[in-house]
């Protein structure tokens, strides 16, 4: 490609205040292809392996419209699919590459370089999108692996498996961990083989094995889970929430609990600030969880009803709290945890005295009934299965029954 034309591909369009913000294109950037390596907004820890959404929308545009406008097609029926875009790969990095070999001759092209890219963060991302590209075809064969592992019992294979990575090429392991860590269960597995390989459990043995873009990965996929921890309240996917707190507390024990690290050391400070931050979004919900449970189960002297928008809220907050209990040695909650616990704990036992005493009373209460079978679902996450199966027997035994205990 001339350096004119290539030129013109980095002038156009004009970039005046209007054309140079950035905007997303239409789709999943680079149709897909680089996926397994991108990471959600906020991210705060960045490594070589990890893209974070905002940068891959922002280089994606800058490809598609600044280098290659006339080769990449997103709309109509000849858009460009994920098998046409890496046919056309040689040639698009070569662009990219003359792009960038052009921008280094002066300043002014260098700055136009980073308007077209949104800014210097992107700019400074580029070559993880760039180096992503070219090993686009180990990514999956990365998640492969990552899948595979949830069925290997044979530690020995695995370790063989690892020490088969390009460990010399640091910038390809940051991918390749990246891509794998998204389809582990259970990260401890990875980590057990690797402090077996490493030798022992410091943090300076597992660096000097090469394994160090293994970790950086865990924390960054720990990390990802504060894009599912945002959405809260009545409405929100409880069952998300909670995988996602399952999840970080499953990446950042593999972390702390097979490797020994330096309290002063990049590591620690990332996994502090983690938990941190995840504890944070976390303990707003544990604080409603009380009231919600109240309101929901509290009779009215008039007018009652059952308030499903509330009751809702109660049961996922006590399907949360129930979760909470599993992480907790993840997370920086123990004092706000265990007074939320035992409150919900009387509560509930008042609540569900209160509306069996009223449907001892009256045997067609439907109100108290439907609250009744909430509260008891909501004892078996807080107790356990065989006290809400003693609550449901009185249940039962309290429908049979008249207001005169015949």
């Amino acid at each position: 490609m001339s350096q004119a034309s290539t030129r013109s591909a980095q002038d156009a369009p004009a970039h005046d205040a209007k054309s140079s913000r950035i905007q997303k294109v239409k789709g999943s950037p680079f149709l897909g292809i680089l996926d397994p390596i991108i990471v959600e907004d906020p991210a705060e820890f960045l490594f070589g392996g990890a893209l974070p959404r905002e940068h891959a929308d922002r280089i994606w545009t800058w490809m598609t419209r600044d280098v290659a406008p006339d080769m990449i097609t997103l709309e109509g029926p000849s858009a460009t699919d994920a098998a046409a875009f890496d046919a056309m790969m040689p040639a698009l990095m070569t662009r990219v590459r003359d792009v960038l070999e052009i921008s280094k001759d002066s300043f002014e092209d260098g700055r136009r370089l980073r308007l077209q890219l949104g800014g210097d963060e992107t700019y400074e991302r580029l070559p993880v999108a760039l180096n992503a590209l070219r090993q686009r075809a180990l990514l999956e064969k990365a998640r492969a692996f990552g899948r595979a592992t949830n069925a290997t019992t044979d530690e020995n294979a695995l370790m063989g498996a690892l020490q088969a990575m390009p460990l010399q090429d640091q910038a390809a392991m940051a991918l390749l961990m990246q891509a794998t860590v998204g389809q582990v269960a259970n990260p401890n597995k990875l980590m057990a083989a690797v402090v077996r390989i490493a030798g022992a459990p410091s943090e300076a043995a597992v660096t000097r094995a090469g394994f160090a873009p293994l970790v950086d990965a865990l924390l960054a996929h720990a990390q990802n889970q504060l894009f599912h921890l945002s959405p809260m309240g009545a409405f929100a996917d409880i069952d998300l929430t909670c995988r996602a707190l399952d999840r970080f507390h499953r990446l950042a024990r593999a972390v702390n609990g097979y490797v020994e690290i330096n309290r002063t050391g990049r590591w620690a400070q990332v996994l502090a600030g983690l938990t941190k931050a995840v504890s944070g979004r976390i303990e707003p919900k544990l604080r409603e969880i009380m009231p919600d449970l109240n309101q929901a189960m509290r009779r009215r002297e008039s007018g009652d009803r059952v308030d499903a928008d509330r009751m809702l809220s109660a049961i996922n907050g006590i399907y949360l709290l129930a979760t909470v209990r599993e992480c907790r040695d993840s997370l920086a909650l123990n004092a706000a945890f265990e007074q939320i616990w035992n409150q919900v704990g009387q509560a509930l036992e008042v609540h569900i005295n209160r509306n069996l005493e009223a449907i001892k009373a009256n045997a067609n209460d439907a109100v108290s009934a439907e609250r009744l079978e909430a509260g008891i679902k909501m004892a078996e996450l807080r107790f356990n299965q065989e006290y809400a199966d003693v609550l449901r027997r009185a249940r039962d035994a309290a429908g049979r029954r008249t207001p005169s205990g015949g």
